[in-house]
């Protein structure tokens, strides 16, 4: 019998780590791959998972977010699934915005009454992976749990930056700390498979993926007033002998919570067998547009990936995505970058009098030298340009780009003019 699940997608903060890729868009809405969104990767993995009734909860810098999943997710008229939208929303009981993950659901669980369901399957909307929920879900009801946390070993270097657990040979959580300092960090090591061992990785990870029964929710909702699922709410469960589990994945996962993070899992994508198969039998599923194949004048193309709608003239591509809409002028080479596209089409006779003014077409102009760079949506590139990003370069944040972890980000929409170099 298939488990009455409903599912909640969190549709993130501020994401300042993100910053310039979050200056008009929350972290969910950030392009990935060249054609899809973050956001789009919970939605495909509970679609894929049989789970079609789904909430996104969003609240900062929205618009995008919401446009996309109005634009993206439709059933028809004889299905019960549906992808809604809940804002955060000043009422009666409340006049606060959403002061962390479980708050945000907790002022949600009202509009969620009207659904019938037995199960809370919670998500971040700011990861990539390839998931099957209903092994997760069917783990939770086997073992009897009240909250079943998504689990992946870690190493040391990165365990500081996420809420670390420990099990016992029955998969039960018995302590848990949010984001452990370095000087504890050794009390924290779990036992885990030979084959991570070996990797150095020696902790237990939240993925920030959490099952829940609805009776459960519910009841620490009301005994429980905090904000936050790893900070509060999980590690008070446990103390108060809630039957707590740890569901352990064994698949690719990664948070994207950095600039470096995010450039890596882009570029990661176009290597002879990536982390993240795009190739999967398994769709991934976001907004259908109707654009012309990619069309390619004699460039040299080396592992790369090419979105819908592309010009591409350029003399080498190489280790790069390019995301939808592109257009690279003749005698350029993008080298190891993400070019996100554009939103539009540039009339043919405005790129012509912009050629006989000298002002930068959208896109990447001609006779351009890109390295390691991420070139946002609706960026123009004048001719000449240079930008090599590095770990020379100081990081900061300027008019038209930020640097990041070596990383040239050039802003969306930004007009970057002629003859620029940049690194």
């Amino acid at each position: 019998m298939k488990p009455n699940v409903i599912s909640i997608v969190l549709g993130g903060g501020r994401g300042s780590r993100l910053f310039p890729l979050t200056q008009s868009r929350s972290k969910p809405a950030v392009p990935i791959a060249g054609k899809y969104r973050l956001v789009d990767i919970p939605i495909s993995n509970c679609l894929n998972s049989g789970f079609n009734r789904i909430m996104v909860l969003t609240q900062f810098n929205s618009a995008s977010l919401n446009s996309h999943i109005k634009n993206s997710y439709h059933f028809d008229i004889f299905s019960r699934g549906f992808v809604d939208i809940l804002a955060a929303e000043q009422n009666i009981d409340s006049d606060e915005w959403f002061q962390g993950t479980a708050d945000a659901v907790r002022q949600s669980m009202r509009h969620l009454e009207k659904y019938d369901f037995d199960y809370v399957l919670i998500l971040s909307g700011d990861q990539l992976y390839e998931m099957d929920f209903r092994q997760m879900i069917d783990f939770h009801i086997a073992n009897q749990g009240d909250v079943t946390i998504a689990t992946i070993p870690v190493e040391e270097k990165d365990a500081s930056g996420f809420g670390i657990l420990k099990s016992n040979s029955q998969s039960a959580i018995e302590s848990f700390i949010e984001k452990p300092s370095n000087d504890v960090l050794s009390e924290w090591r779990s036992e885990v498979s030979e084959e991570n061992f070996a990797k150095g990785k020696h902790y237990l990870a939240s993925m920030g993926i959490y099952v829940f029964n609805k009776g459960i929710i519910r009841k620490m909702f009301e005994e429980d007033p905090g904000d936050d699922f790893g900070k509060d709410l999980i590690p008070n469960a446990i103390k108060k002998g809630y039957k707590t589990l740890s569901y352990q994945y064994g698949g690719y996962w990664t948070d994207i919570g950095t600039i470096e993070s995010f450039y890596e899992a882009n570029i990661d994508l176009v290597q002879d067998f990536p982390k993240f198969n795009l190739f999967s039998s398994k769709p991934i599923y976001s907004r259908a547009r109707m654009l012309p194949p990619t069309k390619i004048l004699g460039s040299y193309v080396q592992r790369a990936i090419f979105a819908d709608g592309c010009i591409i003239m350029a003399d080498k591509i190489e280790n790069s995505v390019i995301g939808n809409r592109t257009r690279v002028d003749k005698g350029s080479s993008v080298l190891n970058s993400y070019i996100m596209g554009a939103d539009f089409y540039q009339p043919t006779d405005q790129i012509v009098e912009n050629d006989r003014t000298g002002e930068p077409n959208l896109g990447i102009g001609k006779y351009c030298y890109i390295d390691r760079a991420i070139i946002d949506k609706n960026a123009r590139i004048g001719n000449h340009v240079k930008i090599i990003g590095g770990k020379h370069l100081q990081d900061g944040d300027f008019h038209t780009h930020s640097i990041k972890d070596g990383i040239v980000v050039i802003k969306k929409g930004a007009s970057i003019p002629e003859g620029t170099q940049i690194g």
